[in-house]
């Protein structure tokens, strides 16, 4: 890798089985009736691209199209069988917001133990740990066990303790699905102050108003295929197979309308 270099992505595969059969009972059936018992397939197909420091990246694409498995690659959570995946630099962010919760501890405990996850100190967490009760937002729940949580108070958590990690990569996998519309704001907001201080940011969402303000690039994979690299206009009509005329207004409730559905 180059100087410059902050994500290296090449020829990257990576394959997963999927078994239709769960009891060693209905395996045996399966195959007496010659049936077939799982089936293999590449979630990422032999995919290849750069991005430099401080880049912004939308990665899009349609649901099942690999970008949640390539984002895990990058974030180092998998191992590719083919190619090679390597990066620059402390990566933070948010594949699976809340992971590292532990359901019987109170929010106030969790942050401490997802932030030692994520690679903070005890040091460094107590000193932004106002900051990341604040933005979550949660109020007296800090202190209840995070079991009793809804999910959306889970991501929430999971996303502020995330966004205050110093790194030099930042994961995003539809963070402003979380929470009500002033909470996605505010995540959109801490986004940009990211991608504005020179961190490199990589966002996969299905929202292109999102994606037309956060990125100066965008990634498209289709099953598992790079199928577009370049500019963000012409891939989000790339991804949506339309002409691109819609209204910012249009587009801002599309937004919506996705993420009340993730």
């Amino acid at each position: 890798m180059s100087g410059t270099e902050s994500v290296v992505v090449d020829h990257a595969t990576k394959n997963f089985t999927l078994r239709y059969h769960r009891t060693f009972k209905q395996m045996t059936v399966a195959a007496l009736r010659r049936e077939q018992i799982s089936n293999s397939f590449k979630a990422v197909d032999d995919v290849s691209f750069t991005i430099e420091q401080g880049e912004s990246v939308g990665l899009m694409g349609l649901n099942g199209s690999g970008k949640s498995t390539l984002l895990k690659l990058i974030n180092g959570v998998m191992r590719p069988e083919g190619g090679s995946v390597k990066t620059r630099g402390r990566i933070a962010g948010l594949i699976a917001t809340g992971a590292g919760f532990h359901p019987q501890l109170t929010g106030r405990e969790n942050i401490f133990l997802n932030a030692a996850v994520l690679g903070m100190t005890e040091a460094e967490t107590r000193r932004k740990f106002d900051d990341i009760a604040e933005f979550a937002g949660l109020g007296k729940f800090l202190d209840s066990p995070v079991g009793h949580y809804s999910s959306g108070m889970s991501s929430r958590l999971g996303f502020s303790v995330a966004i205050h990690v110093d790194s030099d990569i930042f994961l995003a996998d539809e963070v402003l699905a979380v929470g009500d519309k002033p909470f996605k704001e505010k995540c959109l907001e801490k986004m940009q102050e990211i991608r504005d201080g020179g961190r490199t940011l990589i966002y996969v969402s299905h929202a292109a108003a999102s994606v037309r303000k956060m990125c100066d690039r965008v990634i498209v994979l289709e099953q598992g295929k790079l199928g577009f690299d370049g500019a963000v206009g012409p891939g989000i009509r790339y991804v949506k197979y339309d002409s691109g005329n819609e209204t910012e207004e249009e587009l801002e409730q599309e937004d919506e309308e996705l993420g009340a559905d993730i």
